[in-house]
């Protein structure tokens, strides 16, 4: 990037092209992607504006090609993406582990749909354990951030370009199709140059002035490999330690802590409101990163607490991570929909009263 990105007054935007927007504003030089519902109007509008940003759009013939164009141009140092919807992303599966395998900085974005299988084309969570824990094989992870507005959809894409290339690894985006389809309004922050030097790695021609710099993700000596993926993890505990983001919402005196993370939470935010309102002390943790999961966070929203509640679009796959985030020191309990059900705030309401004891 050259110079920096002046702010924009607020536009009323589609949460998918509010994406896409905000990606190019970020830098983004390559997409490669594949149409799919509920996140096809992110890739049509990459197609309008790409060219015209100075980049590159292509529709590639399937997820898998997709996502290896987005490890080439990634490996050259470039800022590339990738979008999809839930089984889109498991065809990207392979590549996305050749990425982080290779070191190599790259954004994917995952607006969900319900499954398994082809399952349906309304919103769901239920991608939570493939994004979290087994987006690929062998061992490393991707950071995962979760937004629950339009505008943070905005903010986590550029946060997800500068973590990627600051770590050298892939960074997802976790929405769903209801955040997807919303139309909110959005400012697009001052987007500042990269500064990330990736002289040092980067496949871009060494113009006979420096040695080839490999791209690669394969080991034959086991000892190798076995280095390599220990001085990620290393990397990793840093990661730990620095980035993970959580909103805690009237936790300093609860006694019943809801968890809840994208567009869920701004059901389990109403929720807790008219909880509040009829006297019952219901708090919120709202995770924004789900990989590093929030553990100092949930601690602390969960002091006062004598239950937690996890509400999600899915069948519960978030409870683990709850569970081991506290220790398992206090009961957590769980309400969810799935299949593209979205769970109601009187439904959640009448939850808390249930577990809380208040019925």
């Amino acid at each position: 990037m050259k110079g920096a990105v002046k702010a924009l007054e607020r536009n009323l935007m589609k949460g998918n092209e509010a994406l896409a927007e905000a990606a190019i504003r970020a830098g983004c030089k390559c997409f490669f992607g594949y149409p799919i519902t509920p996140q096809t109007e992110l890739a049509a509008y990459m197609a309008k504006r790409m060219n015209k940003a100075g980049g590159v759009f292509l529709q590639a013939e399937s997820e898998i090609a997709a996502i290896n164009m987005v490890l080439g141009a990634a490996s050259t140092g470039v800022r590339a993406m990738t979008s999809s919807s839930s089984p889109g992303l498991s065809l990207k599966s392979e590549g996305i582990s050749y990425i982080a395998g290779s070191d190599v900085p790259a954004v994917i974005i995952n607006v969900q749909r319900g499954g398994p299988g082809l399952g349906g084309i309304q919103p769901s969570q239920a991608d939570y354990w493939q994004a979290t824990k087994a987006l690929g094989h062998g061992d490393f992870h991707l950071l995962v951030f979760a937004p629950a507005s339009v505008q943070e959809m905005v903010d986590m894409v550029v946060r997800a370009f500068d973590k990627a290339d600051e770590y050298r690894m892939p960074a997802m985006i976790l929405a769903d199709g209801l955040l997807g389809q919303m139309m909110e309004p959005v400012s697009f922050p001052e987007i500042k140059a990269n500064c990330v030097d990736k002289s040092s790695w980067a496949a871009d021609g060494h113009k006979g002035k420096r040695a080839h710099h490999i791209i690669n993700s394969l080991y034959l000596k086991p000892d190798e490999l076995e280095k390599s993926v220990s001085d990620r993890f290393a990397r990793y505990d840093v990661i730990k330690s620095k980035e993970t983001d959580a909103e805690l919402y009237l936790t300093e005196d609860c006694d019943i802590l809801l968890c809840a993370f994208g567009a869920t939470a701004r059901v389990v935010k109403s929720a807790v409101n008219e909880a509040r309102a009829q006297g019952i002390k219901a708090g919120l943790f709202r995770p924004k990163t789900l990989w590093p999961f929030p553990v100092k966070e949930i601690n602390e929203a969960a002091k006062s607490a004598k239950k937690l509640l996890s509400v999600e679009m899915s069948m519960g796959q978030m409870i683990d991570d709850i569970k081991l985030a506290i220790n398992c020191s206090k009961p957590v309990e769980f309400y969810g929909r799935t299949g593209g059900v979205i769970p109601t705030p009187a439904e959640v309401l009448a939850e808390i009263k249930k577990v809380g004891g208040a019925e």
